[in-house]
């Protein structure tokens, strides 16, 4: 199978021509603009057929004239130019055109077929499997999905789609453009499906709050994590975002990574089987995430696992009897967590990171509230500095933190682990302060020195301290 990326934009496209904005600017700047979502299976079909589908075929080299079958998502404008239908008319093609979408979609084509043109136009519905080689292409099976859409009529409710496709080579493609998170159907739909490549739209970025049905980089990792959980993404398939705005940040294609997925540029062609189709990353399995109070560190760091179907997230702070400020924070860190995460609340995170299965992804927040509990246990507070007891404890401290460091660097999971960054500050006024200050600065060096990555998390920015 061969895809060539017509567009990967969203209606407005990226930059938006009327904006000022950091993205919009670096856009610009860099020469990365993206015109509305469309793509071109083997030359023959066509994924959403915008306004700006017909002129990038052309500058991709291809053309349209061999397009045999248009599946159209949904009637809304930068999925649907109807006038490259009349354009197509002008031609006079000899061989018929199959425009297969949602109602309200074909309605939008109707009026600009031209008298003598061959085009026909088929409904479908989701649920509907489709042999198109009734159509002319044979070996290619369309089935059509549920997607979570309004196209903005009251009486068209849900009349939007995704497609999964099958070519006659025996790969297998989902174009999910536009969608909010995925309906159940389409999920029990798409079980097993393992595809080889998934086009998923990502069209809010950062903005969050903007209650449409798309996806940003709050839900897209979710629905990544949807797909693995039914085994419709495997860890060979290549996810692509599409349908991508100017809220989306400039190192888009970073955060991607974390998640297994990629953008590409407008009239990139991804084929079967090519260096571009490239499995899932698998080289970073160890992070440390540092950060001051308040940084961020920790949204970052559950940001990183999102895509996960399943997390071990390691809590080390346990619970304090009577303090409701530390209940509310623990509170907070729960509810943001998926459902199908697991939380252990223990210092034990050796032992965790020892009988995790590889592969299994760990989340270790956080090593100062360890440490913290480390210290307590082995009762460094009650003896006197230099007695026999004191160093017994320093000792005792020390393996387990040997044990721990051991474990991050033999542990074949995928490990995150979140720690606070406190050496930068003044110098505290009392010994237990200097002690632990010194301490978990040592920690965090060791852990680092046995992580692949090393980031550090100030204001909510993430600055990479890998070497």
């Amino acid at each position: 199978m061969e895809i060539v990326l017509l567009g990967t934009g969203s209606a407005d496209g990226w930059p938006n021509a009327w904006c000022r904005c950091r993205s919009c600017a670096w856009a610009r700047e860099t020469g990365t603009l993206r015109s509305t979502t469309a793509a071109l299976v083997d030359g023959v079909l066509l994924l959403d057929c915008g306004p700006d589908a017909p002129r990038n075929a052309d500058r991709a080299g291809v053309g349209l004239a061999d397009v045999r079958v248009v599946l159209l998502t949904h009637g809304h404008p930068d999925h649907v130019a109807p006038q490259a239908l009349l354009s197509r008319s002008w031609t006079r093609q000899s061989a018929p055109l199959h425009v297969l979408g949602p109602r309200s979609a074909l309605d939008v084509c109707r009026d600009w077929i031209g008298p003598h043109d061959d085009v026909h136009l088929t409904a479908v519905v989701p649920g509907d499997v489709i042999d198109l080689a009734t159509q002319g292409l044979p070996g290619y099976i369309v089935l059509a999905l549920a997607a979570a859409h309004d196209v903005g009529r009251d009486d068209m409710t849900g009349d939007a789609l995704l497609f999964d496709v099958r070519t006659p080579d025996g790969s297998r493609l989902m174009h999910a453009t536009d969608t909010g998170p995925l309906p159940q159907v389409t999920l029990d739909a798409v079980r097993d499906a393992a595809y080889d490549v998934v086009l998923l739209e990502e069209t809010f970025g950062d903005t969050s709050d903007h209650g449409t049905g798309h996806l940003d980089l709050t839900t897209f990792p979710l629905e990544v994590a949807r797909l693995r959980e039914v085994g419709a993404i495997t860890p060979t398939t290549d996810v692509i975002a599409v349908h991508l705005s100017h809220h989306n940040p400039p190192d888009l294609d970073r955060v991607l990574s974390l998640w297994g997925a990629r953008v590409v540029d407008d009239l990139t062609t991804v084929t079967s089987g090519s260096a571009a189709w490239r499995p899932r990353p698998a080289t970073v399995r160890r992070q440390l995430l540092l950060g001051g109070a308040r940084s961020g560190k920790s949204h970052v760091a559950e940001r990183r696992l999102l895509a996960e179907p399943t997390v071990t997230y390691v809590a080390t702070g346990g619970t304090r009897d009577d303090d409701l400020e530390w209940a509310a924070r623990v509170a907070v860190h729960r509810a943001r967590r998926p459902s199908g995460w697991q939380t252990v609340e223990t210092l034990e995170v050796a032992r965790v990171l020892d009988g995790v299965t590889p592969g299994e992804p760990v989340l270790v927040d956080c090593l100062a509230l360890w440490l913290a509990g480390q210290l307590d246990r082995a009762r460094v507070w009650e003896s006197e500095p230099g007695s026999p007891s004191y160093t017994e404890s320093l000792a005792m401290l020390a393996r387990e933190t040997d044990a721990l460091v051991a474990a991050v660097a033999s542990s074949a999971a995928r490990v995150v682990l979140v720690s606070n960054e406190v050496g930068s500050g003044v110098v505290p006024e009392h010994a237990s302060g200097r002690l632990y200050r010194d301490l978990l600065g040592t920690l965090n060096a060791r852990i680092a020195a046995v992580c692949d990555d090393v980031d550090l998390v100030v204001a909510g920015r993430v600055l990479s301290l890998t070497s």
